[in-house]
Order: structure tokens, then C-alpha cells, then sequence
């Protein structure tokens, strides 16, 4: 990587707070390029053969794609001779959602809203069923974690992610109302043919083979232009969602969708990076152990639950919301759990 790139990556990556506020600012004043590249549109491949393109669904896959690419796997061998912190990880991680989605479920029926708030549930556990957030490997990094347990955490929730999302839809849509159960168990089916699969671990798994089996070389100059193509594309992957949020609430204001949206998210935000700390504390693991394991409680992958909505709901794009406001809201605590752990 030359200089200069690693000059833009690093600014890039010291103001990307800066930057994600950019581009939900940018979705607020501008939403309609990204409305319109939320929908699939045809592409003239060849005649009487029109290629469909899903903007969303290529920029999730660059952004997994490279993720994959920067995982350190020769530091997974330490991991694999003690892999309690491991296995205990991924049960947190499971688990999690069926704690947590149940007592959100229960408070929202208790409001005055005609489904009982059955579609920012709905939205909630397309969150928490999603694998750790790759980027939960960049927090743990300035944290001074665990890296190895929370690579090994963030792979591990990945490759299992076409079993246990599912499996997590489906034995939490019987919460939901006025239709929504019904919505989430139809993508829960097209979950099991091949959502989790192509759009979440193969991309990822396509990154860590290239980081296997390439020369190191090669391996650098393919990360020298990926890495940056990757946070350009997160960022307009975060910019076509806010779209699809903003634009509707702009068309149609409902300031307690708003106030209902962000009080949910922090809700579910707050309960999972409490319960990953209470467990870390239960185990007694070591300090940098239980940052990594706070971390991947309370981080999942956001961008993917909007993909999945955005082609599971199509029609409800204020749904968005939450998912953008937990978003946001992760990064925040992941911070607070950094800061902590610096001191």
C-alpha cells in the first residue's frame, strides 16, 4: 500500500464518526439517489437477458469480502488450544436474542400502538440474529482485547449464520402481530435457501481464502485496494439505508415512530452489552477476554439486518429506523467498553 492510501485510509478511519454522520446528513438532505438505488434494477446484459442488480446486496458483500481479507487467521491457533472463551461466545451470542427480544416484546405490547409494536420487534430481531460485526475486530484492537477470541467470534457467528438465523426468526415470530409474523417466518424460508449463505458467509469466506492462499504480496496489493473500496462502500451502503429511512419520514414526519425507534434500539443495545459484561464478569475471564466478549454480545452486523429487511419488508422503509439508531447507538457503547478498558 503506498503512501498516499495509507495517508487517505488512515484520516478516513480516525473521522469515520465524522464521516457516518456525513452521510446520514447527506441522506436527509438528498435522500433520492439512495431510495432509488435501494431497489434492484435490471441492467441490459444481453439481448432478451436483462441482468438484476441489488446495489445493497454488492456493497454488504465488498464490505464482508474485506473484512475477511484483513482477518489475522494465523493468530486463531492460540485460540484453538483454549476454546472454552470461544464456545461460551457463541452461546452468549445465541442466546442473547431470546433473553432480551421477549421483555422488548412484552413492554411494547403494553403500548397504545395498533400492532403492539410488532414492527420495530420485527426489526430488532433481524439485528440480533445477525453474526458479530466484523467491525467488532477494529474495537476490540483499540481496546487492547482479546483479538484472536473476538476473530475466532466473528468467523464462528459468520459460518454458522445460515443455521442460526433461521433458527433464531423463527422461534421469535410468534411474538409479532398484525401480519409481521407471518412476513418474518416468508423471509425466514428464504433465509434457509441461501440468504445468510450468499450474502453474509461467502463473501467473508471468499476474503479469508485470499488472505490463505495468495502470496503475501499479492495479498498486500489486493488489501491496499480493497480496504479503502470497502469504506467508501460502507459508507454508501449506510447511505442508501439512512435513504430509505429519512426519505419516508421526511414524506410522512411521525416524531413517535422516531422517539419509539430510537428508544427500542437503545433498549436492546443496552441489555446485550449488560449481559456480555455480567457474563464476562460470571466466567472471571481476564480482562481483555471480557472486552472481547462484551464487544461481540453487543455487536451485531446492522448492515446485513438492513439489507434483510429492506428485501424482506420492501414496503416499510421506516422500519429502517431502528436498525440505523442501533447502528449508531453500537458504536457508542463499543467506545464506552474501549474507554473503560483503556483505564
Amino acid at each position: 500500500m503506498n503512501s498516499r492510501s495509507e495517508r487517505a485510509i488512515t484520516l478516513l478511519r480516525r473521522h469515520l464518526g465524522w464521516a457516518v454522520t456525513a452521510a446520514y446528513l447527506a441522506a436527509l438532505l438528498l435522500p433520492g439517489p439512495g431510495v432509488w438505488l435501494r431497489h434492484p434494477h435490471s441492467l441490459p446484459f444481453a439481448p432478451g437477458r436483462p441482468l438484476s442488480m441489488n446495489v445493497t446486496g454488492w456493497l454488504l458483500a465488498l464490505v464482508l469480502f474485506s473484512a475477511g481479507l484483513q482477518v489475522p487467521l494465523r493468530e486463531l491457533g492460540c485460540l484453538l488450544r483454549r476454546p472454552g472463551i470461544l464456545l461460551a461466545g457463541l452461546a452468549l451470542h445465541l442466546t442473547t436474542p431470546l433473553l432480551i427480544i421477549p421483555l422488548v416484546a412484552f413492554l411494547l405490547h403494553q403500548s397504545p400502538d395498533t400492532d403492539g409494536g410488532s414492527g420495530l420487534v420485527t426489526a430488532m430481531i433481524l439485528i440480533v440474529a445477525m453474526p458479530v460485526a466484523a467491525g467488532a475486530t477494529v474495537w476490540t484492537g483499540k481496546g487492547q482485547g482479546d483479538q484472536p477470541t473476538m476473530v475466532g467470534l466473528v468467523l464462528a457467528s459468520t459460518l454458522l449464520s445460515p443455521l442460526t438465523i433461521p433458527l433464531t426468526v423463527t422461534v421469535l415470530a410468534p411474538l409479532l402481530g398484525g401480519g409481521y409474523a407471518d412476513t418474518l417466518t416468508s423471509a425466514g424460508r428464504s433465509l434457509h435457501s441461501g440468504f445468510a449463505l450468499t450474502a453474509v458467509v461467502l463473501p467473508c469466506a471468499a476474503g479469508c481464502a485470499s488472505r490463505l492462499l495468495l502470496p503475501h504480496r499479492w495479498a498486500e496489493r489486493a488489501s491496499a485496494t480493497v480496504t479503502p473500496a470497502a469504506l467508501v462502500g460502507s459508507l454508501l451502503l449506510t447511505y442508501v439505508n439512512a435513504s430509505g429511512a429519512l426519505g419516508s419520514f421526511l414524506l410522512r414526519p411521525r416524531p413517535l415512530l422516531l422517539i419509539a425507534a430510537v428508544t427500542v434500539a437503545a433498549l436492546v443495545c443496552t441489555f446485550s452489552f449488560l449481559l456480555g459484561r455480567l457474563t464476562a464478569r460470571a466466567l472471571r475471564l481476564d480482562a481483555p477476554e471480557a472486552s472481547s466478549l462484551t464487544l461481540a454480545c453487543g455487536m451485531n452486523n446492522s448492515s446485513a439486518s438492513a439489507v434483510l429487511l429492506t428485501t424482506a419488508l420492501p414496503d416499510k422503509p421506516h422500519l429502517l429506523l431502528p436498525v440505523l439508531a442501533y447502528g449508531l447507538l453500537q458504536k457508542t457503547a463499543a467506545n464506552r467498553v474501549v474507554r473503560l478498558r483503556a483505564h
